[in-house]
C-alpha cells in the first residue's frame, strides 16, 4: 500500500469559490482534487487529505486565528499517518494575503524549510512540491488578497529551483487549474478534476 500525504490549505480542503468572505463552502466527497486522484491510482494507494483553509506555511495569522501555521503542525502530522511513501505540498496562496506582506521568494524559502522539516523527521520517502494556482484580485477576496498578483511573480521559478536543488519533484498547478472569477482563489469543481487527474499521472510517473 502506497500513502500519499497532501499537504496544504484550503484548496486541499475543497473549499468553494466564496461569494462572500467567512462562508464556509465545500466541495462534496469524491469531487476534491485528492479524492480524483485517489480513485484514478486505485486500491493500492491510500490518499491522505490534510487541507487546511487558511493554512499558512510559517505563520500565525493573528486575524483568522487557528492552528494555522504549517510549521508548527507538521511534524504531529506526519508522525500521526507514518510511514509516509509521497508527501505532497502544495501551501503558499494563504502567505500571499496583505496582512503578511511577503515576497515570492520567502514564500518559496518557507516552502522549502517545509520540506526539509518532513524530511528530517525521517518518515517521508520521497516529496513533491506544487507551485499553487496563481491567484487574482478579483470577486469576493480582492481586498484580502490585495496586491498579490504582483507578490507572486516568480513564484513557480523559486519553487522549482528549490525542488531540483533539494531533489523533490516539482509540479506547477497553474499549468492544470485556474482560480475561480468568484473569489480570485479557489477552484471551480471542473479544476479539482482537472488537477487530481495530472497528478495522479504525476505520481505514476515519480514512481515507475
Amino acid at each position: 500500500m502506497t500513502v500519499i500525504l497532501c499537504y496544504g490549505d484550503s484548496n486541499t480542503h475543497g473549499t468553494c469559490p466564496l461569494p462572500a468572505p467567512g462562508v464556509d463552502l465545500r466541495h462534496p466527497p469524491g469531487a476534491r482534487w485528492p479524492d480524483v486522484m485517489a480513485a484514478a491510482l486505485g486500491p493500492d494507494h491510500r490518499v491522505i487529505d490534510e487541507g487546511l483553509p487558511g493554512r499558512t506555511t510559517v505563520h500565525d495569522d493573528m486575524v483568522e486565528g487557528g492552528m494555522r501555521n504549517g510549521a508548527t503542525v507538521l511534524p504531529a502530522v506526519l508522525h500521526s499517518h507514518k510511514p509516509i511513501d509521497l508527501m505532497v505540498l502544495m501551501l503558499g496562496t494563504n502567505d500571499l494575503k496583505t496582512r503578511f506582506s511577503v515576497s515570492a521568494w520567502e514564500i518559496a524559502r518557507s516552502v522549502e524549510r517545509l520540506a526539509l522539516m518532513a524530511r528530517a523527521e525521517g518518515v517521508v520517502r520521497d516529496i513533491l512540491l506544487v507551485a499553487p494556482a496563481p491567484v487574482r484580485e478579483i470577486g469576493s477576496l480582492a481586498e484580502v488578497y490585495a496586491g498579490a498578483e504582483a507578490r507572486q511573480r516568480g513564484l513557480d521559478g523559486f519553487l522549482a529551483a528549490a525542488a531540483q536543488k533539494q531533489g523533490f519533484g516539482f509540479v506547477s498547478a497553474g499549468d492544470h487549474v485556474a482560480v475561480s472569477d468568484v473569489d480570485g482563489v479557489h477552484w471551480a469543481p471542473e479544476d479539482h478534476h482537472r488537477f487530481g487527474a495530472a497528478m495522479a499521472r504525476v505520481v505514476v510517473e515519480r514512481s515507475a
